[in-house]
């Protein structure tokens, strides 16, 4: 193709300027008659280029983040760019979506603000300060200046006093007689308290320490100033203390007694409404034991309500408990049933009941909307959609809130419990906030419009989504396939597949990427080239059960890398496109982790592979990020054959497939040391069929515009030599 000429012999020239003039033209300009045949079908694709999808402005905007809502409730606060750049700042938008307008960042402090109980006031720190204002924000008061300041402020059930910590000591103050009383003083050596909460009439408080002392540091170089910074930084898991302090009593630290002492993560904490049960939701380091307790303070008793234990790894973010607003009936959700659902319980551990039977819908986010009813988000219509839902715990009478096919995520219920804003996206159309009022669901209320003009001008290609059953004969699984735009029925193209990261993670749903919309975007661009684009949600992604995300359990690769070669048989058998001899590979993080599995493992099928900042050695990020690496692989030490048969690394000596590897030279989460040991490995094999580029000032997630574009022009001459005919 003369496209394809001109870019090789540009390279191979490398004469100057007007190599890098020709490439631009050459990705934004078609020549040849089949692909002009094609602007009718796509218009706006044909003329798209790589600079377009990586550059500012950003081509289909900034997505707004939720930040809450305002104390009184009238508006919603939110952080956005409203000329698509990604320095965004705070911004606020009235319930009917009206008035959209910037705020300062004294305004902004509100959406972070404590309400007190009764509603009358708000409270906050900050700049190491104690402040407290009317619910609109005006009539600030310093009330405490002195120290360090951290953690959140906490109100008395009676809304007369706020606790707080100053320089790891619990200390409180009374609004009306601005008395101010030290409660606690950690010793020496000691972690800093956190205010949990008051409990039962304000005589108690509930109170954390958060043991880090045994952390490791782990250094991330950094190259570009002027001296090399070693860059160093704390790792590990906590031991948490979780005490009570009784403030009547006279006997000093027989005042305190231990409620909770392990290396364990809290989930959840909260207290119930009439002050008399503190409820804690905790799991282990290796996230196998998990336990919900309740500690009567009236009776200092404590009682577990529920436990559970898996082979594979308790998953955090489905985790959720709290109490009714009235009373001490309280929520918490599980996987036991395989699927996650909903519980109640009352206070003294009574009526344990499962509300939601569910199937294999999932709930993904659940609030008490009123005394006795909750509003949650579930799976049930498609695992690539959300629907909103409210349920009476007595009753167990279930009314759907939402009808419209969309994927809704970050839920937030206002002050009232009578609104949720969300974000909602739909296919083709990046998130935007949506506001649903409970008692009226007859209609989604829009309340931002983030997505630019010259985004809707271009007529995306809406991908094919796929549910198929793999090897085994049971699993279902989702996938997500974008044909090449001068698509011709009876021929076979070259294939990429790309591999979304973080593994626990979704990224096959029914709407606009929310983790990778450059990666979309360059993924139509892909299309135009003439490739297929697939993407499977392989076991170990979120939204499928626990089950599927488990199944990984201590060798990871091994399953994802089998779903993702049951999705490429299964459009091979039964639509016949994919040329089978020509198969890219491309991820980012545990995406790039899994191309470089993929090509020492299945080199038959996988011909070539970008791997994007990709962990190639477990231990390594055992030690950066154990939180993550042992619920899912267990202790290196303990378990070295999980560790061996995951990691790239121990395969690279028979790499025989092309790679090109991509890392941001201080990133702080997977460290430049992967990238760095396994090209040591490659060129001590003798391998010479690899490409690298390192990126100096980018961490994990990259930030400058011109390290994603290099990045991607890279993968993208590097799929054309490999994978397209006669373009070497």
């Amino acid at each position: 193709m003369y496209i394809m000429n001109m870019f090789t012999v540009g390279i191979a020239r490398n004469s100057g300027k007007w190599i890098i003039a020709a490439f631009y033209f050459m990705v934004s300009v078609f020549c040849t008659t089949d692909l002009r045949a094609q602007q009718t079908t796509y218009t706006g694709l044909d003329t798209l280029q790589l600079r377009t999808i990586f550059h500012e402005p950003m081509l289909p905007g900034v997505r707004p983040s939720i930040s809450g809502y305002s104390p009184i409730g009238n508006h919603l606060h939110f952080t956005w760019n409203d000329s698509s750049y990604q320095n965004t700042g705070p911004y606020r938008v009235d319930l009917s979506g009206q008035l959209v307008e910037p705020l300062e960042e004294e305004a902004a402090i509100l959406a972070r603000a404590v309400v007190a109980p009764n509603r009358s006031a708000i409270a906050f720190i900050e700049n190491n300060s104690l402040i407290v204002a009317n619910m609109d924000g005006s009539g600030r008061r310093t009330l405490f200046s002195s120290g360090n300041l951290s953690g959140r402020p906490v109100w008395s059930s009676n809304s007369r006093k706020i606790a707080f910590s100053r320089d790891g000591d619990v200390w409180s103050m009374h609004l009306e007689n601005a008395e101010v009383r030290q409660h606690a003083q950690k010793k020496e050596g000691e972690p800093s308290y956190m205010v949990r909460a008051w409990g039962l009439n304000n005589r108690y408080l509930i109170l954390q320490q958060t043991d880090t002392s045994h952390y490791k540091e782990i250094f991330f170089p950094e190259y570009v100033p002027e001296f090399v910074k070693p860059g160093g930084s704390m790792r590990g898991q906590p031991h948490i203390t979780i005490k009570s302090l009784d403030l009547q009593s006279r006997d000093g630290d027989d005042a305190f007694r231990e409620l909770f002492s392990g290396d364990a993560y809290v989930l959840n904490a909260d207290m119930s409404a009439d002050g008399q049960f503190f409820l804690l939701d905790t799991t282990d380091h290796a996230m196998k034991e998990r336990s919900v307790k309740l500690y009567n303070l009236a009776e200092r008793t404590e009682l577990t309500v529920f436990s559970e234990i898996t082979d594979g790894w308790i998953y955090p973010p489905l985790m959720m408990a709290g109490f009714s607003p009235e009373g001490n009936t309280l929520y918490f959700t599980s996987e036991e049933s395989g699927f996650n659902q909903i519980y109640t319980a009352r206070g003294d551990g009574s009526r344990l009941t499962r509300l939601t039977s569910g199937g294999d819908a999932e709930v993904d986010w659940v609030r008490w909307s009123g005394a006795n009813t909750l509003v949650f988000s579930s799976t049930s219509r498609d695992p690539g959609l959300r629907d909103l839902f409210t349920i009476n715990i007595n009753t167990r009478s279930t009314t759907r809130l939402t009808n419209t096919e969309a994927y809704r995520y970050d839920f937030r219920l206002s002050p009232d419990r009578r609104y949720i804003s969300y974000m909602r996206t739909t296919w083709n159309e990046p998130a935007d906030i949506f506001l649903l009022d409970i008692r009226r669901p007859d209609r989604e209320q829009r309340l931002t419009q983030s997505i630019p003009e010259r985004f809707k001008e271009i007529d995306w290609q809406k991908p094919e989504y796929i549910r198929f059953t793999g090897r085994d004969g049971e699993t279902r699984i989702s996938m997500d396939v974008l044909k090449p735009h001068n698509f011709v029925e009876g021929r076979q193209y070259p294939v990429v597949v790309f591999v979304h990261g973080a593994g626990s993670l979704q990224n096959v749903f029914q709407g606009w990427s929310v983790s990778y919309a450059r990666e979309y975007m360059f993924h139509q661009l892909l299309n135009r080239e003439g490739f297929v684009v697939v993407e499977v949600d392989y076991r170990h992604s979120t939204g499928y059960g626990r089950k599927f995300r488990e199944d990984v359990t201590n060798w990871m690769g091994r399953f994802e890398l089998e779903d993702i070669a049951d999705g490429l048989r299964y459009l091979d058998e039964n639509r016949g496109y994919l040329d089978m001899s020509k198969v890219g590979i491309y991820g980012g993080s545990y995406g790039g982790f899994m191309a470089l599995y993929a090509l020492s493992h299945k080199p038959e099928m996988f011909h070539a592979g970008a791997a994007l900042r990709a962990v190639t050695d477990w231990r390594n990020y055992f030690h950066a990020n154990p939180g993550y690496t042992r619920p899912r692989l267990g202790d290196p030490i303990e378990n070295p054959v999980h560790y061996e048969r995951s990691s790239p690394i121990t395969f690279a000596d028979s790499l025989s497939r092309p790679a090109i590897i991509l890392h941001g030279l201080i990133d702080d989460n997977v460290g430049f040391q992967d990238a760095a040991q396994y090209i040591d490995r490659l060129i001590r094999s003798g391998n010479t069929n690899f490409e690298t580029m390192f990126y100096p000032s980018e961490r994990h997630g990259y930030v400058l515009p011109e390290s994603w574009y290099d990045q991607y022009y890279r993968i993208l001459r590097f799929f054309r030599t490999h994978l397209i005919p006669g373009d070497e």
